[in-house]
């Protein structure tokens, strides 16, 4: 169950009755005159047009101007980001968690990612694309940027077809505000760290192929598939870190990255007792990318 499920959306309060919010762990109502440590005002109505999330926006999603985020510790640290707890609260107003993944400054970025992802891609100026492929400084500062608003555009468009990943909040340069996917401010894990019964991994595998047949018919992959990047939450399976997401046709290794997803998820359920064939599955994507209804996988 999603964090935002715990309770229901409270109407605009009076603010003047503090009211605790049920199981959540924190106060619905606070009072904060100014930014504090690890506090600062929301950037919501400081990013750029088309840096929020699709509407129409859940319900928990914070839009006022006299909001303040306040940073609970990291959730997750990575090669090329990290990602932490925020919470955004309206002083005397209601609050809700988000996730921050912030890509890290030019100083300490390691970007690791194959050259290969980012065949098919363009950007506007021809100098960040030669900046680019020399990993100049100023390149990876516009390497930065460009995996953080791909992955920002690919949760919008996924979202927007229904597919299970978190509810892109807004993009601010290196950071992505999402929606925190776990309850009582702790994660939901990853499908690499659940121990599944038999009728557990055939509904978890069904729901994996229900979310890639989704990139499929949107002519993309997620190029990084495993479960290390599936969240369980509650049941649910919630693609995560998209970045490096791939247009199959595009680019022209997209079929192999397509292959890697197959191959990755089949071997990790395979050790598990569950057998399925990854060229099967492979089929049956490749098929609904390029338009022909295939069988569904069993």
């Amino acid at each position: 169950m999603s964090f935002y499920d715990s309770f229901a959306t409270p109407a605009r309060p009076d603010t003047s009755s503090p009211v605790a919010l049920p199981d959540s762990g924190f106060t619905q109502f606070r009072t904060v005159d100014e930014p504090g440590h690890d506090q600062r005002w929301s950037t919501w109505s400081a990013v750029v047009k088309g840096a929020h999330g699709p509407e129409p926006r859940p319900a928990w999603v914070i839009t006022s101007d006299a909001a303040l985020d306040t940073e609970l510790g990291i959730l997750k640290s990575g090669k090329e980001a990290d990602v932490f707890l925020i919470e955004r609260a309206i002083p005397n107003g209601p609050a809700s968690v988000l996730a921050a993944k912030r890509y890290r400054d030019r100083e300490h970025r390691n970007f690791h990612r194959d050259a290969g992802y980012l065949e098919g891609r363009t950007v506007r100026r021809s100098r960040d694309q030669r900046a680019m492929a020399n990993r100049s400084k100023y390149g990876v500062q516009v390497l930065a940027g460009q995996w953080a608003s791909v992955e920002f555009a690919a949760l919008c468009d996924l979202w927007n077809r229904g597919l299970p990943v978190p509810y892109p909040v807004q993009i601010d340069g290196t950071e992505i505000l999402m929606e925190f996917i776990g309850s009582d401010l702790v994660a939901a894990p990853r499908l690499a760290q659940v121990r599944p019964g038999r009728t557990e991994l055939a509904d978890y595998f069904q729901q994996i192929t229900d979310a890639m047949q989704g990139l499929a018919a949107a002519g993309q992959a997620h190029g990084d598939l495993s479960a290390y990047n599936l969240l369980v939450d509650d049941g649910r399976l919630v693609m995560i870190d998209l970045p490096q997401v791939v247009d199959i046709v595009a680019n022209p290794h997209g079929m192999e990255f397509l292959q890697r997803d197959c191959r990755n998820i089949c071997a990790w359920f395979a050790a598990r007792g569950l057998e399925r064939d990854p060229d099967e599955l492979l089929g049956l994507l490749a098929a609904t990318a390029f338009g022909r209804q295939g069988p569904r996988a069993q």
